[in-house]
């Protein structure tokens, strides 16, 4: 499977998100760990929210695979924080951060976060707070790497007014139909069109590939807010027939090719599939190899829906 640049090293193009481990059994976590191991995918990722209560998909994980500390070593486990969902709010506090990621540690019986993101942007964040507790934490060696989600690139910068930590990600909203961050570019300056208006503070894919950061690109196959997913979504007819006829010619599946379209991005993104099905992280895999041509990859723009001008 396709690898891309991440922090110092590298790391795999798909990642295996946990958020819907909650309800699954011993067994069924066993078979998704492992055949995401089978196909290169030894990036997992969590966050503290995930699961209806704090931790409870990352205590889902530790409890079902029991891994060994050889078994740990060969993975990397991302986990989030910030999100206080009882009461509504975002906190990038010092005494939250570190709170949190106690509480990973705990329930993904580890002794480290490999990354750590903030998860969604704290409107009242204190940069000073956060490199207090980045500081903390790595010299603690608690958490080895820190990054982002959703922020944008002012959001960043503010933290780099005080974080001296590389920022090394940034997990984003990503996918054929729903690919703001990439379609704004195409349509910059152009009026009269929706697609036309920045909803991302200014060029943040741009902004991560000049600054060394990796694109997480999350929910990869979700079509409009709601409606599920695009592939084989029949609501979305012109795309599914180019998914299709592109699936036999490169020999993968429409969710191949759908996770094609975005490792294809010189951005060298990483796709994090939150799908509980193993077949599903093996043609994600699998697709990630596909090189698209350029008029393939515009092909599936313009099927998605977004104006190439």
């Amino acid at each position: 499977m396709k690898t891309v640049p991440f922090a110092t090293s590298t790391a795999p193009a798909v990642v295996a998100g946990m958020m819907r481990i909650k309800d699954k059994d011993d067994a069924q976590i066993r078979e998704l760990y492992d055949s995401a191991r089978e196909v290169g995918i030894d990036f997992f990722d969590h966050a503290d929210i995930y699961g209806g209560r704090m931790h409870a998909c990352e205590e889902r994980f530790a409890d079902a695979l029991s891994l060994s500390p050889a078994a740990r070593d060969e993975i990397t486990i991302q986990t989030k924080c910030g999100i206080v969902p009882q009461d509504g709010t975002f906190d990038f506090s010092y005494e939250h951060i570190l709170r949190q990621v106690d509480g990973s540690l705990r329930a993904l019986d580890t002794d480290r976060i490999d990354v750590l993101l903030l998860h969604r942007p704290d409107a009242l964040v204190e940069p000073e707070e956060v490199a207090r507790a980045f500081d903390e934490l790595e010299a603690s060696g608690k958490v080895r790497a820190f990054g982002v989600s959703n922020h944008t690139p002012r959001q960043i910068d503010l933290l780099r007014t005080a974080v001296k930590q590389p920022i090394v990600a940034n997990q984003l909203q990503l996918s054929l139909t729903q690919a703001p961050i990439i379609a704004q570019g195409i349509a910059a300056n152009m009026g009269g069109t929706d697609q036309a208006i920045t909803r991302d503070g200014g060029g943040i894919l741009e902004y991560c590939r000049i600054n060394g950061i990796t694109v997480q690109a999350w929910s990869p196959m979700q079509a409009a807010a709601g409606a599920g997913t695009f592939v084989g979504n029949p609501d979305y007819a012109e795309l599914n027939e180019v998914l299709d006829r592109l699936a036999d010619l490169h020999g993968v599946t429409p969710t191949g090719i759908a996770v094609a379209w975005i490792t294809r991005h010189p951005a060298n993104m990483q796709v994090v599939m939150g799908t509980t099905t193993p077949e599903r992280l093996a043609a994600a895999a699998a697709g990630s190899d596909v090189a698209l041509t350029r008029p393939e990859w515009y092909e599936l723009f313009r099927a998605a829906g977004h104006i190439v001008p």
